[in-house]
C-alpha cells in the first residue's frame, strides 16, 4: 500500500464544554452562532489570498458510556500551512456564545493519511444558505492517541503507515467500512497526542465486524493504552466540504 499524505496541514481543535454547560447547549451554539463566522473569514481569506478555501468541518462525538467526557468533539480545517501556535488559547476572552460554552482550546497541526478513500454523502441546505450543513448515516470511531514516552516518533509513524493501516484497511474492507483516515501530530514533542484515527462504517454491524476481523499488528508497542480515547460518532457539521 502506498499510502501519500494529504498536501498542507489538518488542523485539529478539540472542543470540551465548561462546567455547567449541556452537550445541547454547546452543540446548538457550535452550529448557529460560531461555524457560520469561521465559514465567514474563512471564505474572505480565501478571496484576498487568491488561494483556494480550506475545508472546514466539525464532528460531534457522542455521550460517551462512562459520562467521563474529555472531549465533546472536533474541529477540522485543512489549510496550506500550520497556524501559529496560539499565545492564547481560543475563546479565552469569548467573541461568540459558542466561546463562552466551551473551554478555550488551541490549534493542533498534522498531517492527514487518507488509507481508506470511501465517499461521504453530502446534501447542502436548500431551504437556508448552504452551509454549514449536517450529513450522518454512517457510524464514524475516533481514537485519540498518546505515545509512550520512550517511543521513537519516526519509528512509531513508520509502523502506523506502512504495517498498522495496510491490516486495519484490510479488515475494514472485510468488514464493510468505507472510510479511514489516520492523522499524525507535525510537533509531537509540543502536543499532548501523537495523532488520531477515523474509520467509518455503514452501521453497528460492519464495526462489530471488524473487531471480530481485526489482529494486532503490534501497534500497541507504541501508545500508551491508559491514555487512548475512543469516541462514536453519527454526525458531522459541514462548513466547507
Amino acid at each position: 500500500m502506498n499510502v501519500m499524505a494529504t498536501p498542507g496541514t489538518k488542523m485539529q481543535f478539540l472542543i470540551s464544554r465548561r462546567p455547567g454547560v449541556t452537550r445541547d447547549e454547546l452543540v446548538v451554539n457550535w452550529f448557529a452562532n460560531h461555524m457560520p463566522a469561521v465559514l465567514a473569514r474563512q471564505n474572505q481569506a480565501a478571496v484576498s489570498t487568491s488561494a483556494a478555501a480550506p475545508r472546514y468541518i466539525a464532528t460531534l462525538y457522542n455521550p460517551v458510556p462512562s459520562g467521563e467526557q474529555v472531549w465533546d468533539g472536533v474541529a477540522q480545517i485543512w489549510t496550506d500551512a500550520p497556524y501559529p501556535r496560539e499565545k492564547t488559547p481560543h475563546g479565552t476572552t469569548p467573541r461568540d456564545t459558542f466561546q463562552q460554552k466551551a473551554e478555550p482550546y488551541v490549534g493542533w497541526p498534522t498531517t492527514e493519511y487518507v488509507i481508506v478513500d470511501g465517499d461521504l454523502q453530502l446534501t447542502p441546505n436548500d431551504l437556508n444558505e448552504p452551509f454549514p450543513c449536517t450529513r450522518s448515516g454512517f457510524l464514524k470511531v475516533t481514537t485519540i492517541l498518546t505515545a509512550k514516552a520512550e517511543a521513537d516518533h519516526q519509528t512509531l509513524t513508520d509502523h502506523w503507515l506502512n504495517v498498522h493501516a495496510p491490516n486495519v484497511a484490510g479488515a475494514m474492507e472485510q468488514a464493510g467500512g468505507f472510510r479511514y483516515v489516520v492523522s499524525i501530530s507535525d510537533q509531537p514533542a509540543v502536543d499532548p497526542y501523537v495523532g488520531m484515527a477515523e474509520l467509518y462504517f455503514p452501521d453497528k454491524g460492519a464495526l462489530r465486524r471488524y473487531l471480530e476481523l481485526y489482529e494486532s499488528d503490534g501497534i500497541e508497542q507504541y501508545f500508551d493504552a491508559d491514555a487512548r480515547l475512543i469516541f462514536r460518532s453519527t454526525t458531522e457539521m459541514v462548513g466547507i466540504p
